[in-house]
This record gives structure tokens, sequence and C-alpha cells, in this order.
């Protein structure tokens, strides 16, 4: 994507821009200052509204820029996007991120009755530009019905942390609403089968005494 520098700031600079159909935009990271530009909103539509993990090119006054999205701001009623903050990708720098976390597997607990829960959909990595992926990816092959995978047991490449906490829940294999209950009213049938039981025996009892 293409941007243009900014020659003025302020927040009434700012609203100009958007009115005139450009998005206002920072890049951070980069060397020197941070980078004050705007973007066409056609540009950025595929890196903004996507479940994917994208890496940017931008290129601003003929320097070109290798960036991911950090923050981005929309507007409180017409959610269009009204500012956009980018980090620039220096080799060998670190970076934290979030990307996108996805199940690979058939679970054995789903062809049982269980439904799969995937409980959080990206994670929060920090690594360098160099190791950056699309996606991170947790095995539920082994999972049965009951089963909890944790942010621990993520596939994790060599040069990437994952920055959450390693007990945090990311997938279950859960047992349906209509299942419990059935298996509910089916433990109250068999209580009453017991009662009704307990009430011939007593019946039985009382009738073998008068006699």
């Amino acid at each position: 994507m293409t941007g243009e520098l900014r020659t003025e700031m302020g927040t009434k600079a700012a609203k100009e821009l958007r009115a005139s159909g450009r998005i206002p935009c920072v890049m951070y990271g980069g060397k020197g200052e941070n980078i004050h530009f705007t973007v066409d909103p056609n540009e950025v539509k595929h890196v903004i509204f996507t479940p994917e993990f994208k890496i940017s090119n931008i290129n601003i006054d003929g320097k070109n820029y290798r960036c991911i999205v950090r923050e981005i701001q929309f507007h409180p009623v017409t959610d269009e996007i009204s500012h956009i903050d980018f980090l620039a990708l220096q080799d060998g720098v670190r970076v934290k991120t979030q990307i996108p976390l996805r199940a690979v597997g058939v679970a054995p607990g789903t062809r049982d009755g269980g439904k799969m829960i995937l409980k959080m959909r990206a994670v929060d990595i920090k690594t360098s530009p160099k190791y950056l992926v699309d996606e991170l990816t947790v095995d539920v092959s082994d999972m049965e019905i009951g089963i909890t995978k944790r942010i621990k047991d993520i596939e994790v490449p060599e040069n990437i942390k994952i920055l959450n906490a390693p007990n945090i829940p990311v997938a279950s294999i859960e047992i349906p609403r209509i299942l419990r209950t059935t298996a509910v009213d089916e433990d109250l049938d068999l209580d009453e089968e017991d009662v009704d039981e307990e009430d011939q025996d007593e019946e039985s009892s009382e009738e073998s005494t008068e006699e």
C-alpha cells in the first residue's frame, strides 16, 4: 500500500483528512522519529478485516517499510476506521504481537457426541521479524469428552515466546446441554424405578404381616 506523509498535525487536521477520505496513521519503531502519514481506506481493508495475520509493506515518500498493525481505532457510531498505528519491523528487534490460534486434528470426543469449544482464537507472542509465523496450532486429535487443552499445550516453534499464562484454557470438549438433560432424565427414571420397587417390597411385606 502507499502512504502519504502528513503535513499538518492535530485534531482539526485529522478530522479534515477523514472528511477527505483518508485514514490518519502513525508508524512506530522505525529508525528515527515516528512517521505520521495517511492511507486510502480501500488499501487497508485486506489487512484489517481478516482473521489472518498480515505483514504490510507500505511505501511512504519513496521508502518501503515492512510493518504490522499495532492498534486500530474505530468511530464509535459509524464503525469506520478512524486511526491506525503500525509497528515497523527491524531485523533482530523483537516485537510483541497477536496471531491466530487454530485447532488441528479431529477430536475423538466429538464422535461421541461432545462439542469442540475453542476458547481462544488468538494468542500474544514475542519474537523477531525473522521468525514471525501466520498462526499457531493446538492439536486436538487426542481430546475426549471433558478434556481441556491449555496454552502450555500449544505447539510453539523455536524463537517464539507465548506471553499468555500457561494454564489458560484454549480448547475443550464439552457435553451438549441436550445430552446432559437426557442423562439427568435417565437418572431420574432410574430413581423412580427404585422407589417403585421399594414401594412394592413394602406392600408385599405388609401383606405377609397381615396374613
